[in-house]
């Protein structure tokens, strides 16, 4: 096999995963807070704590995925122009 075709072949096989993964769970954790949905602070004496509330995923801790998220687009326009 000839080395693009590997590379074709590797290609095919990571989009179509991702693909998948996209379909069976469309959310991941929210990188920021790690998909605890806020930061953890120390006090003074150096025990944890809550901190604020994260605001990249709004305090729920997931984040639609990039995949998804342009499926969900293509999906809106292509509605929005078959529709009659």
């Amino acid at each position: 096999m000839t080395p693009i075709l590997l590379a074709i072949a590797c290609l095919l096989i990571v989009t179509l995963s991702y693909g998948g993964l996209c379909a069976a769970s469309p959310f991941g954790n929210c990188r920021k807070c790690r998909g605890m949905g806020h930061q953890l602070k120390t006090d003074r004496k150096g025990r944890l704590k809550r901190g604020k509330d994260c605001r990249r995923c709004h305090a729920t801790g997931k984040r639609i995925r990039a995949g998804r998220w342009l499926y969900n687009r293509w999906a809106r326009i292509y509605r929005a122009g078959t529709a009659d």
